[in-house]
């Protein structure tokens, strides 16, 4: 999507109101922007799981900011946080928490990539030849490759986004497919994450959802195959 005359305004607009709010933060809190990088990328669930609690009775609504900002931006991974959650706030709760957040974070992806950075994604794209079937995302097929796409565990968000920000996919049929794909690969990903450093807990369920995630895995790549030689 060009910047054209009708449209420049607005994304100049997003993009001034989003530096406005990082300043606000900053200015709020100096030091809140330096510690939240130093903490994402210690990859640490355990620090990532303290930090968010030291946000006391806001750590609920401080971590579904996290999850959907990192989302957003498609780095760190999100994983890493969804673990957290479940080690904060239960299994079931963590789930549903992650599950919301990341859906969120995906949309506010889709919208950003499309309307403010879609010229830097198609470049990207173009560089990736497992990226370059961008007309395999439109229509009817690009609704179900990408909701089977977000259901198997551990694919880059950040890329499905991208992929889903320049195809012909409309926004409603993007966040339907994260919507629904996002809750089995959300919940494999905490549970893997949560168990792998609590495994003591429950070891089987830790081996089940190993192997679940394998499986699945192994089937989209075996579904990718079959769909190059059909087409």
């Amino acid at each position: 999507m060009k910047i054209t005359k009708s449209t420049w305004p607005i994304k100049v607009g997003a993009v001034a109101g989003l530096c406005l709010l990082f300043g606000i933060v900053y200015v709020l809190n100096p030091a809140f922007w330096g510690e939240l990088w130093d903490v994402c990328l210690s990859g640490d669930m355990h620090r990532i799981a303290a930090y968010i609690n030291s946000f006391g009775a806001w750590a609920m609504v401080f971590s579904f900011f996290l999850v959907l900002c990192v989302n957003a931006i498609g780095f760190p991974p999100a994983m890493i946080f969804s673990a957290a959650n479940a080690l904060i706030f239960g299994i079931v709760p963590g789930i549903a928490l992650a599950w919301i957040a990341e859906t969120a974070g995906c949309a506010m992806s889709f919208v950003l990539l499309r309307f403010l950075f879609r010229d830097a994604a198609e470049d990207v794209i173009s560089k990736h030849k497992s990226l370059q079937k961008i007309d395999d995302f439109s229509g009817e097929r690009g609704f179900r490759i990408m909701l089977i796409a977000r259901v198997i565990p551990y694919l880059p968000s950040g890329l499905l986004n991208a992929l889903g920000a320049v195809s012909r996919l409309s926004f409603k049929e993007f966040t339907i497919a994260a919507l629904i794909g996002k809750l089995p690969s959300t919940a494999i990903e905490a549970m893997i994450g949560h168990d792998a450093v609590t495994a003591g807990e429950n070891p089987h369920r830790l081996v089940f959802s190993l192997v679940l995630a394998a499986v699945m895995i192994l089937g989209f790549i075996i579904y990718e195959k079959r769909q190059k030689k059909n087409s």
